[in-house]
């Protein structure tokens, strides 16, 4: 459902971007530093939307890029986690086994279960 809002205010977006583009098309100067162009203002309007849309683009991509690859460690950091238990039951058991073994009184702790 959030994606569909997501979508929907995106294209209203670019529905009010396009129609004041389309009002505003008379010629502008642009400075560009070494030199001055006339542009007409549709043309920088949609330019300077898409260059936006571009650098939010390449952020969003970056960051989940970082959060996959932080996906991966943790799940790597799972599976050693997991398999270290199962190292220690094969070597005589977990300590919470010894403990218990060693210790006549019963644990009450409900979250140590």
């Amino acid at each position: 459902m959030k994606l569909q809002w997501s979508l929907i205010s995106a294209l209203i977006i670019a529905l009010l971007t396009a129609i004041f583009a389309v009002i505003n098309v008379k010629a502008v100067q642009v400075n560009l530093l070494f030199q001055v162009v006339e542009i007409p203002l549709i043309l920088l309007i949609v330019g300077c939307t898409l260059l936006g849309g571009l650098i939010v683009f390449s952020l969003g991509m970056f960051r989940q890029f970082k959060l996959q690859r932080e996906v991966k460690r943790l799940k790597r950091q799972l599976e050693l986690l997991q398999q270290e238990p199962a190292a220690q039951n094969a070597a005589g058991g977990t300590k919470e086994a010894v403990a218990a073994e060693a210790s006549p009184v019963e644990n009450t702790d409900p979250l140590a279960k």
